[in-house]
């Protein structure tokens, strides 16, 4: 007896374990660890993963498993694995670790069909020649209809005579071509004698034909020979020309040529820094490395020349880029140096292409995968290196379950596979460079840029002096006189208004009201574009009101600043700019981020204007200004790492000026001149900016010095979440040692969101070795609440803020 250990699709805590099913003899041959498998579970029918396999069961009566999914396996012995740790470091079920690691369309309902990927039948067993008999592709349902052995099936696909399609109910899930080719050749001659005169289109395709008689896609040869598919259908009909339908990846970079490059000599420093990287790889040892480089060092370059150190090996490379920071050039120089290697994962693509990219991936097509925070979980099986650009960005850590950090995935990855993490940032997280400086990570240094500019130079302007000069225009006079300069000079300029924590709401100027979200404890934010007022939290809008709604003044006007709102200004100030907005707006159809900057590169703007997605991996040639606009506005957030955010910010930005031959200068507006995380990051001094916040963060008591984690619990009724969250807090307290501190409960900061109150208890800890199993065994506790008084209770045991 066969049995397949399962684990299902139910996210419940009584569920979240192994089930056994018996194997019925029919995909005895066929299951392995890693597919997904359809089975009984009380009354109905529900997924799970097969996640091992066994020869036996201590349970008497088993059930069968219904049907299997997948003909390969969808998940790798190693991915299997790393769904039990993440299950158990973020206190998530296994079934929504798993699933965190597969592409969208695999979650939806779909079809399976069977498709020949072979000419002709003559390759097949006897038993799948009769099942293909003149056609291509046969459903599955057929296939279980005729009783055919799953085994014949999965010998055909390893050997590459056939494959597995999925076909979304919904949606379609493969892109097709329509393509045409001469039914026979010979034909063709015979024909043209016989065409009448007035039917040309007819004689000019089949005179094409004759010509070249390989296969064409449709749409291809209309605009090729200016011709009409009525006139192909009537070239079918007559038995001439034959019409098929061919899969084709949807490849989101088709239409681009990306100039082939070389690698570029390296300087003395990225030549340093890269041999013990070399070493690692050649050794086949898993080190984690930390690249401190200043923003234009050539940290790109280092990670190229790594990853073809790899594929010379023969294996692989993951990459993971902010997604902001995703931009064309990034993707430009991947696969301008590895071609066709190269697969890309980003969250601009639709769900077709991201299933398509994770195919190329899963048949080892490619070798390199570049994306944003999931594409940590790509099915390689031979990782030679991983690499994690910008790694002080917070949007590595996923908000929602499972909440993991790429990094942390990466390192999981880096020791199975036995190869080096790299790290790369100019400004690394506090956590990581302390780390690089025990020697738990090996630190490499660039100080300086590739082509030896100088960083640009930094002027702070003290907004308040600029008050009480009369300048009450969002732009000070030195930012005022430095771009009209810039414009005169046909130099390009771009301005960053440091947008986060920092929204345009509306307020009454006479009774001081601002109109709140009904359902949620927060101000509504004003949309200029549709005179509306929105909830960021949970959706909710009203149209912008002519009277306060508590005293009926006309008095009621927005306060803060959008970039809708400055761009308005820079029109004003300076009627001849041309000017680029990038913000969520502008940025929202696909393809819309991409466009704007290929239109700033090729100099069609003096100006580019945006919020925190133009602050990294930009790199133009011509841009010599850069401008911040309230660079200090994240520095009133409660948020225990805001002056570090407003260190990376500034610095990231800063980098973007004088890259190349002229030279860069940068302003800096703020109303806090000397607040050392302003004052440090116009002198790019990442040293003094640590040593002086690691002080901060000893004396409060806070990473790198402690951990912590944040439990938030949330309920609609008030009283009854204050409740849970003390006794949560209790619990904890009987648990742990004495250094571990709990604090709290407390509301949260924002402690209504969609009719739901949330509560808050925070632990600090330095050395608490079954936090986790303590805290699995709380939640545990109060399932039947969670399960049937709709009551949720979140952990995070990386907090990246407190809301």
């Amino acid at each position: 007896m066969k049995v397949a250990r399962v684990i299902v699709d139910v996210p419940s805590m009584s569920i979240d374990r192994l089930f056994d099913y018996l194997i019925p003899e029919k995909y005895e041959d066929i299951v392995e660890k890693g597919m997904r498998v359809i089975v009984p579970f009380g009354p109905r029918k529900v997924m799970g993963f097969v996640v091992d396999m066994q020869n036996d069961s201590s349970i008497e009566k088993l059930k069968s498993i219904v049907e299997v999914m997948d003909m390969t396996p969808v998940l790798t012995d190693e991915l299997l694995k790393l769904g039990t740790w993440l299950a158990d470091t973020t206190l998530s079920f296994k079934i929504s670790t798993l699933q965190v690691m597969l592409p969208q369309i695999l979650k939806a309902k779909y079809n399976k069909e069977l498709k020949l990927l072979v000419e002709g039948e003559e390759e097949l067993s006897p038993v799948l020649k009769s099942l293909f008999v003149g056609r291509a592709v046969v459903s599955f349902s057929e296939i279980e209809e005729r009783n055919i052995s799953y085994h014949h099936i999965q010998k055909a696909i390893k050997d590459g005579y056939v494959e597995v399609q999925y076909v979304v109910k919904s949606k379609e899930t493969k892109k097709k071509l329509t393509w045409v080719r001469p039914v026979n050749p010979l034909l063709l001659e015979e024909a043209l004698v016989d065409i009448p005169k007035h039917a040309k289109k007819q004689r000019v395709i089949i005179e094409y034909f004759l010509e070249d008689n390989e296969p064409l896609p449709i749409k291809q040869l209309e605009g090729k020979l200016h011709t009409t598919r009525s006139t192909v259908q009537t070239l079918v009909q007559k038995g001439l020309l034959e019409t098929y339908e061919q899969e084709i990846y949807r490849d989101p970079y088709e239409n681009r040529n990306f100039e082939k490059t070389d690698p570029l000599p390296l300087t003395t420093e990225q030549a340093e820094v890269i041999e013990p990287i070399h070493e690692t790889i050649q050794k086949e040892n898993h080190d984690v490395f930390l690249l401190h480089g200043v923003t234009g060092s050539g940290k790109t370059e280092v990670y190229l020349q790594s990853i073809q150190k790899a594929i010379e090996k023969g294996q692989e490379a993951i990459v993971l880029v902010p997604e902001i920071s995703l931009t064309p050039q990034m993707v430009h120089r991947f696969k301008g140096r590895f071609g066709s290697k190269v697969a890309v994962m980003h969250s601009g693509l639709s769900a077709g292409e991201k299933f398509d990219e994770w195919r190329k991936i899963q048949r080892q097509e490619v070798q390199v995968v570049v994306g944003a925070r999931s594409a940590i979980f790509a099915p390689f099986r031979h990782l030679g290196i991983i690499i994690i650009d910008e790694e002080h960005e917070t949007s590595y850590k996923q908000d929602d379950t499972p909440r993991y950090h790429a990094r942390d995935v990466a390192i999981f990855r880096g020791e199975f596979h036995q190869c080096p993490v790299v790290l790369g940032s100019a400004t690394p997280t506090l956590e990581s460079f302390a780390r690089g400086k025990k020697g738990v990570y090996k630190l490499l240094t660039l100080s300086k840029r590739v082509n030896n500019q100088n960083m640009p130079e930094v002027d702070i302007v003290d907004m308040r002096e600029e008050l009480h000069k009369g300048n009450r225009s969002m732009f000070s006079f030195p930012l005022q006189e430095k771009i009209q300069e810039r414009i005169q000079k046909k130099e390009q300029i771009v301005l960053l208004l440091n947008r986060r924590g920092y929204s345009t709401f509306v307020m009454c100027r006479d009774c001081g009201s601002t109109i709140d979200c009904p359902h949620c404890d927060i101000s509504l934010t004003y949309h200029r574009k549709q005179e509306k007022l929105k909830c960021h939290y949970c959706s909710y809008e009203i149209p912008m009101p002519k009277l306060c709604p508590h005293c009926e003044s006309e008095s009621i006007r927005y306060f803060g600043t959008g970039t809708q709102k400055v761009e308005e200004s820079l029109q004003q100030t300076f009627p001849e700019a041309r000017i680029i907005r990038m913000d969520v707006d502008t940025t929202r159809r696909k393809g819309a981020h991409e466009r704007l900057l290929a239109q700033f590169k090729d100099k069609k703007a003096d100006i580019l204007l945006g919020t925190q997605m133009i602050a990294k991996g930009l790199d133009f040639d011509n841009v010599t200004l850069v401008g911040v606009l309230a660079a200090d506005s994240m520095l009133h957030i409660p948020d225990f790492r805001s002056a570090e955010k407003t260190f990376q910010l500034l610095t990231q930005v800063s980098g973007r000026a004088g890259r190349h031959q002229l030279p860069g200068e940068v302003i800096v507006q703020t109303y806090t001149p000397d607040h050392y995380s302003v004052e440090l990051a116009s002198q790019y001094d990442y040293e003094a900016f640590f040593g002086h916040e690691m002080k901060v963060r000893k004396a409060f008591q806070y990473p790198p010095y402690y951990f912590l984690a944040l439990i938030t619990i949330s309920h609609p009724n008030h009283p009854y979440v204050i409740q849970v969250t003390q006794r949560v807090a209790k619990k904890l307290n009987e648990m742990s040692n004495n250094q571990t501190k709990i604090l709290g409960p407390t509301p949260s900061p924002i402690t209504r969101i969609k009719n739901r109150y949330r509560y808050q208890c925070m632990v600090k800890y330095r050395n608490e070795p079954n936090l986790y199993t303590n805290m699995r065994k709380i939640v545990q506790e109060f399932e039947h609440e969670i399960q049937n008084k709709d009551l949720q209770i979140n952990v995070d045991f990386q907090p990246n803020h407190m809301m």
